[in-house]
């Protein structure tokens, strides 16, 4: 069999036409509606006791940290009211031992330090000068609200939320082991060791990155009825939205839910859905598919993610590549002779390429395949070579390549439209009067844009259904949102008509931007810092 038939073959594996699509957007639907009533279900539906979105009219200073792993992270965040912001951050490397210390102490002390210096640096007259207040503290006098800064804590470990700014850590991961943090609250451990300082701020929010994705967006590219859903397709993937209060059933009926403001109606929830369809019911499962999660450290969890994000995509092209390479019948990277490739070389695969090892081809590669038109893909043809230690492939190599890549990343686009097409059904979107509270209700300047569909005119703005995205996936892989769209058209209750109204656009420093919008709901009832910062 000629390979390029065989290419076409393998890529036809990855199909996932819309039948198959409209199953699984009801699916996904059902189990929506499962997670918001109870928990241990596959979408973990996380109540995040945020309740409204912002329109882009906040303003004031705020601070966000971010713990996201090896690197902790301090920033300001300036909001100008007008849908822009100025951002002044610093970050730092955790150092090793701090990831094992044997006291959560040593590890939110050290937090709380950066943080010390941070407003030193950037906002020295204010630390000072509020340093001198408490020196000179009366009872009578108190402190001025306006000179506590309100914090958005980014803390990326597996939490059990009880309140916006409380959350009982459930276990480490990233190569941190602190064993006396477990089931202690992370907010109020670092609010002690900040306390300690006298430092003026307080920790208003704990924040998700997907919940700060959603925020970021509603602030800086808002509809006039907020934004839906914040979502990331990069690393990872999940998601999380603007949900009616009264279907989280789960919280309503809980005894031991912390307070949340229950004015707007409305409760922003995380889905976690890299682990929908864990059971396998309507999700495209390939050979391929089942060899990548046999191989992983959590077989069985999260195979939505694995079929979508960009930790996983490169390694299901390396299986099938691997997969054609077993058969001897089929020609790729083979050559009889070198008349037979059009570099008059034979074509070697080095010993030490990444196509022998897992996780050995970087999902970019896929982007570049995805891109490359030049004659002959020789952007593809030099990447094997420089990168994977394939030497002189040629072009029927090389289209072979592409094909099959192309299939593995359409299906995740068509994947992910299957997440955004339930939301949208689910939360009744489509019907133009609904929209999401935000925090103020003012008008708005500059005006919010409207969308537009070729040869179809422009979309009313109080119609648009508002996303915001972030990832390497919706940033590089051509096409992604292309194929988002082509799949969101053939979802029947949304059709061209719904798509033409879905804006998608890319929500920048979810885990800065975001927590500090975070911290400005959560710190509502208190007035934010009236002083310019720093912008880079």
């Amino acid at each position: 069999m000629a390979l390029s038939e065989r290419a076409q073959h393998v890529a036809a594996e990855f199909d996932f036409p819309a039948e198959d699509l409209r199953k699984a957007v009801k699916e996904f639907i059902r189990e929506m509606g499962e997670g918001l009533e109870k928990d241990g279900t596959e979408l973990s539906q996380i109540p995040t006791y945020v309740t409204a979105v912002p329109n882009g009219t906040e303003k004031g200073l705020y601070m966000a940290v971010d713990l996201g792993g090896t690197n902790f992270r301090v920033c300001s965040i300036q909001l100008h009211g007008n849908t822009t912001f100025s951002l002044t951050q610093t970050k730092v490397a955790i150092p090793r031992e701090l990831m094992v210390a044997k006291t959560s102490k040593e590890l939110f002390s050290f937090l709380a330090k950066q943080i010390e210096l941070f407003l030193k640096a950037h906002h020295s007259d204010h630390y000072f000068s509020y340093i001198r207040r408490r020196k000179t503290f009366s009872q009578a006098e108190g402190f001025k609200d306006e000179e506590i800064f309100n914090l958005g804590f980014t803390f990326s470990f597996p939490v059990h939320q009880i309140g916006i700014n409380k959350g009982l850590l459930m276990r480490w991961t990233k190569g941190f082991d602190i064993q006396d943090a477990v089931g202690k609250d992370v907010c109020a451990l670092l609010q002690t060791e900040i306390d300690e300082l006298h430092l003026p701020v307080r920790v208003a929010a704990l924040v998700n990155d997907t919940v700060g994705t959603l925020m970021a967006r509603s602030y800086t590219s808002p509809g006039k009825t907020g934004t839906l859903l914040g979502a990331i397709f990069g690393t990872g993937t999940n998601g999380a939205y603007v949900e009616k209060l009264s279907k989280v059933t789960k919280l309503i009926n809980k005894n031991d839910a912390g307070e949340f403001d229950k004015s707007t109606g409305e409760m922003i929830v995380n889905t976690e859905w890299g682990s929908f369809d864990n059971s396998l019911r309507v999700l495209p499962n390939t050979p391929y598919d089942a060899e990548l999660d046999e191989a992983s450290v959590n077989p069985g969890i999260q195979m939505f993610e694995k079929r979508v994000s960009g930790m996983f995509l490169g390694e299901i092209l390396r299986l099938a590549l691997v997969g054609l390479l077993k058969d001897p019948s089929v020609p790729l990277f083979r050559d009889e002779n070198s008349a037979t490739n059009d570099v008059h070389s034979t074509t070697q695969i080095s010993e030490s390429s990444g196509l022998w090892r897992q996780w050995g081809i970087d999902t970019s590669f896929l982007s570049i395949c995805a891109g490359d038109s030049s004659a002959g893909f020789r952007m593809m043809r030099q990447t094997l070579d420089k990168e994977y230690g394939i030497s002189a492939t040629s072009a029927e190599d090389a289209e072979a390549v592409k094909t099959i890549a192309a299939a593995i990343g359409k299906r995740a686009a068509r994947l992910a439209a299957v997440a955004i097409a339930a939301i949208v059904i689910e939360t009744g979107r489509l019907d133009s009067s609904v929209g999401s509270k935000t925090t103020v209700q003012e008008g708005i300047e500059p005006p919010r844009g409207a969308v537009s569909s070729e040869g179809k005119g422009e979309v009313p703005e109080e119609e648009v259904i508002d996303i915001g995205v972030d990832g390497s996936l919706v940033e590089f892989y051509p096409e992604f949102e292309e194929y988002i769209r082509e799949a969101l058209r053939e979802v029947p209750e949304i059709g061209v008509d719904g798509e033409r109204r879905i804006r998608i656009g890319i929500a920048k420093d979810g885990s800065g931007v975001g927590a500090a919008l975070i911290a400005l709901v959560a710190g509502s009832a208190n007035h934010p810092i009236e002083t310019i910062s720093e912008s880079y």
